[in-house]
């Protein structure tokens, strides 16, 4: 029984010499107020000094985004600091290359504000609010899929397709406090009363978790956002997507804004890869659409569709699908951009098929769920 003990043991004293080690911090390392700069002096913040720079921040209604709410494990909360904080500690410098680390890019989750502090940030996260939501409807898109759409509750919300914002998840069985997770936004963008958003189920996954099996409609979820720059560009290039699952998200929200506003003479090629009938979701509504859309082409494929299940759509993995119809299908004398939303395997393996296809990296945009 001792091999069992024993690890328990060391967890035990770990845990308690972190906690003591907090609170002496806190007691003895009395940092006083501090001033946080941001862009040039544009916004002088004045708070307690002590905690992380990206919490600090928060307190003050300033949002930089953090996929992993602040656990130093998704590298998203990069800030540039122009004053002198010290060298790159070990916990950020994976994350950083070394363009980013010459120009002092930081990741705000792992500086602690002890003295007066100068920042520069995007002037679109002045725009980030945290919204007081409330679920009003959730439902099974595939067997691993759900749509959730949340209520703003009077507040609205402004963003460009193609967005995305971070679910604050609470304490349950699995976490003790609060964390967060980033989702794309699959509603419209003038729905500003509602956000949607497609969650799938990740084995073990701290917020997939939550959100399908405690998440019910009419419990009260706070959301920050808008964040993110994946959007279409104001050309009128062929635009060329590839997403697959929950990737849908930011493309049914793009596809459902051009149309609305009439930007219908742009040619839009749409790939959708799954492995099976019932991992494809809005296929009715993709093919409406298409219907509807002279310039709007929706192509599913199914890697391996399942005997009898009637599938008569393109089968076979997606990249090759891709690959054929830049050969064959799409026109090469006009100027083509990539989009596309999924995890990096299937984002390098779209952008070799892309750049093979003399479409080149500047043109590839991405929404990378990783």
């Amino acid at each position: 029984m001792s091999f069992l003990i024993a690890p328990i043991v060391v967890a035990v004293i770990s845990g308690v010499l972190a906690a003591a080690i907090s609170i002496v911090d806190k007691i003895v390392n009395n940092y006083g107020e501090v001033n946080i700069s941001i862009n040039s002096g544009k916004k002088v913040l004045t708070l307690n000094g002590g905690e992380s720079l990206l919490s600090s921040l928060a307190s003050q209604e300033i949002f930089i985004p953090s996929a992993c709410g602040g656990r130093g494990s998704c590298g998203a909360c990069k800030c540039q600091v122009t004053s002198d904080v010290g060298v790159h500690l070990p916990t950020e410098i994976p994350y950083l290359e070394k363009k980013e680390m010459d120009e002092n890019i930081r990741l705000s989750c792992q500086i602690k504000v002890k003295a007066d502090i100068d920042i520069m940030i995007p002037e679109d996260l002045f725009n980030v609010k945290k919204f007081k939501s409330k679920v009003i409807s959730i439902n099974d898109v595939t067997h691993d899929i759900k749509e959730v759409v949340f209520d703003l509750q009077g507040e609205e919300i402004n963003f460009q397709a193609g967005r995305y914002v971070q679910l604050v998840v609470p304490p349950y069985d699995k976490i003790k406090g609060t964390t967060q997770r980033a989702y794309s936004m699959s509603s419209k963008p003038n729905d500003k009363s509602v956000i949607e958003v497609l969650i799938r189920l990740v084995p073990g996954g701290i917020a997939t978790t939550w959100v399908h099996t405690h998440l019910i409609e009419g419990m009260e979820v706070e959301l920050i956002g808008p964040f993110g720059d994946f959007e279409r560009s104001e050309t009128d290039a062929t635009m060329v997507c590839v997403a697959g699952g929950s990737g849908m998200a930011p493309f049914k929200s793009i596809l459902y804004d051009m149309f609305e506003k009439g930007e219908t003479d742009r040619e839009v090629w749409y790939f959708f890869g799954a492995r099976t009938t019932k991992d494809v979701l809005y296929m009715k509504e993709m093919m409406e659409l298409d219907a509807k859309w002279e310039k709007f082409h929706f192509i599913a494929a199914l890697s391996e569709p399942e005997e009898g299940s009637g599938w008569t759509g393109e089968t076979g993995m997606i990249t090759d699908v891709l690959d054929n119809y830049l050969k064959t299908k799409i026109n090469t004398e006009k100027a083509r951009e990539g989009y596309l939303c999924g995890s990096p395997g299937m984002i390098g393996a779209c952008n070799n098929v892309l750049t093979a296809n003399e479409i080149p990296l500047d043109k590839i945009y991405y929404d990378n769920f990783a």
